[in-house]
């Protein structure tokens, strides 16, 4: 299994709605992408203060393979969502960070 973390920095004028929005979408494609198991998503709720850097809210996707993971990266659906999450970003593409697990 890939577990696909991704925490955002938004930009400070996002609304809370538009980031909710934004991740329940992606949540939505598990209606339609084979091999996408499940979406977690939401703020940070750590009591380690600060050791977020600034990485406020995020989402896990979890992958039944890396071919999964692989065709949610390039389904147009998903590249639009993505775009929006870029955008809403503070310093755009600089305000996510990615990293993949292989969960045996």
């Amino acid at each position: 299994m890939i577990r696909h973390c991704v925490l955002v920095r938004f930009a400070p004028d996002t609304p809370r709605a538009t980031r909710v929005g934004l991740f329940d979408e992606l949540a939505a494609l598990t209606d339609r992408l084979p091999g996408l198991l499940a979406v977690h998503r939401g703020p940070n709720v750590s009591p380690e203060t600060g050791m977020d850097k600034g990485y406020a809210d995020g989402f896990i996707a979890d992958f039944v393979d890396a071919a999964a993971r692989d065709a949610y990266l390039v389904d147009p659906e998903h590249q639009r969502i993505a775009g929006e999450l870029v955008a809403a970003a503070a310093g755009g593409v600089d305000g996510i960070l990615v990293f993949d697990l292989d969960v045996a």
